[in-house]
């Protein structure tokens, strides 16, 4: 048993699922230029996003009991990817995230939110990862290096982006408007999510590219709202 869980090959595999996300926690977390945030708290966010993998599987299960005797193969699949799946996981991840950084004294700066939610993104893809690579080993790992997990972190940028203008509405009187952010934070990344998993999973003529471009852009987009938001950073208190 020690053997399994520390053998060379799997900690080569653990290292494999673990990096890619430690890499882009850095650097999100190096680009807070008002004020880093504790070491303490983007640990315990990133530790919500493992248990927030635990909330989605069950709603997955659920929602997939729904749709299993749905005969309509395509409004099935749109219902799975969007809803069901992208549904689960973004909604789970921003409840573990609202929950524990709200109040949070330290939740001050608006680009404060892009941490938060890349945090618990990053720990969700993180424990997703590894699932994944002890089923089907290093290929796996790295492809989801370069894909799925890069593609957690740009669902989480985008959530923080929305997230912090929440916070900034709702410190500053305007509670409607705070709703409305914070519906985004969660209906934005879904949206992505759902056209991540459907684009991945298509097998027609073309569709590895499609998926390719599809990421690519993503990501572009998303590296330049992490630096546009570091720069724009203002407090909110």
């Amino acid at each position: 048993m020690f053997f399994f869980l520390f053998g060379s090959y799997n900690i080569l595999l653990i290292a494999a699922a673990v990096i890619p996300a430690i890499v882009l926690l850095v650097k999100v977390y190096r680009s807070d230029r008002l004020e880093k945030e504790p070491p303490r708290l983007i640990l315990s966010l990133v530790f919500s996003g493992i248990l927030a993998t635990l909330l989605a599987m069950l709603g997955e299960w659920v929602g997939s009991l729904f749709l299993k005797n749905m005969y309509n193969t395509a409004l099935r699949d749109i219902l799975l990817y969007f809803v069901v799946v992208a549904g689960c996981e973004e909604g789970a991840k921003y409840l573990f995230l609202r929950r524990r950084t709200w109040f949070d004294a330290n939740f001050n700066c608006q680009y404060d939110a892009v941490v938060y939610a890349v945090a618990v993104a990053l720990g969700f893809a993180l424990w997703e990862n590894l699932s994944y690579v002890f089923q089907y080993g290093f290929s796996t790992a790295l492809v989801r290096a370069v894909t799925a997990v890069p593609g957690h972190a740009c669902f989480g940028v985008f959530m923080g982006s929305w997230y912090g203008q929440a916070k900034r509405a709702d410190n500053f009187g305007y509670p409607e408007k705070s709703v409305y952010y914070r519906v985004l934070s969660v209906l934005v990344p879904m949206l992505l999510h759902g056209l991540y998993d459907y684009i991945a999973t298509r097998t027609s003529d073309g569709s590895t590219w499609i998926f390719v471009v599809f990421v690519i852009i993503m990501f572009f987009i998303s590296f330049k709202l992490v630096k546009k938001l570091s720069d724009e950073d203002r407090y909110i208190v």
